[in-house]
């Protein structure tokens, strides 16, 4: 049995432009803390309250088939938070796609989700059962 542990984790989404998608997750869904790469940029890491997200441009002629596509109703990045309602009323003022509305799941999850640049759907949950 091994001691090491993990510490961390960072879901890579794909973009057409890492720019275009930095400005969007700055200003639309607050990560603030960004690291881009290379000029113009062709990744990212970027951050909020100590979660990350890398970003990595795609190559060109290439496209992006977003989770929900391939499965229904799946998400690419799945974010477990502490009040889904403030959140949910931050991305809305901030002007961020929503996907869907906020709602109770059968199974106690209070959740909405949103779309990137790309149609990518990510979902923020808040546990209430």
């Amino acid at each position: 049995m091994t001691t090491t542990k993990l510490t961390g984790h960072a879901p890579v989404l794909l973009v057409q432009d890492v720019r275009k998608a930095l400005d969007y997750w700055r200003d639309k869904v607050g990560f603030t803390d960004q690291t881009p790469y290379g000029e113009p940029p062709y990744f990212a890491i970027i951050r909020r309250d100590g979660l990350a997200v890398m970003l990595s441009q795609l190559g060109a002629g290439k496209t992006v088939i977003p989770h929900w596509q391939v499965v229904e109703k799946m998400w690419n990045v799945y974010f477990w938070v502490d009040d889904a309602e403030a959140l949910y009323a931050e991305f809305q003022a901030s002007g961020a796609i929503i996907d869907y509305t906020l709602y109770t799941t059968p199974w106690g999850i209070k959740e909405f989700g949103i779309q990137d640049l790309e149609d990518n759907d990510i979902g923020f949950g808040q546990i209430v059962r």
